[in-house]
């Protein structure tokens, strides 16, 4: 994996645009429907929808 980092902010409305580098490098087009939960202080993690429910019905956490 090749980690671009990118400094991003959070809008007054909440929204962050992430590049779109970064998406693809995390394997994500355009149009993916996405999960966004908190992992703790400081971190948010974005997982392709199908992956939470595969992960959900599998072993019954994210």
């Amino acid at each position: 994996m090749i980690r671009e980092p990118a400094e991003v902010r959070l809008g007054e409305n909440g929204a962050v645009e992430i590049p779109l580098g970064i998406l693809a490098e995390a394997g994500l087009d355009p149009g993916s429907l996405l999960v966004a939960y908190s992992d703790g202080d400081g971190r948010v993690v974005l997982r392709r929808q199908e992956d939470v429910i595969r992960d959900l019905l599998e072993r019954g956490e994210l």
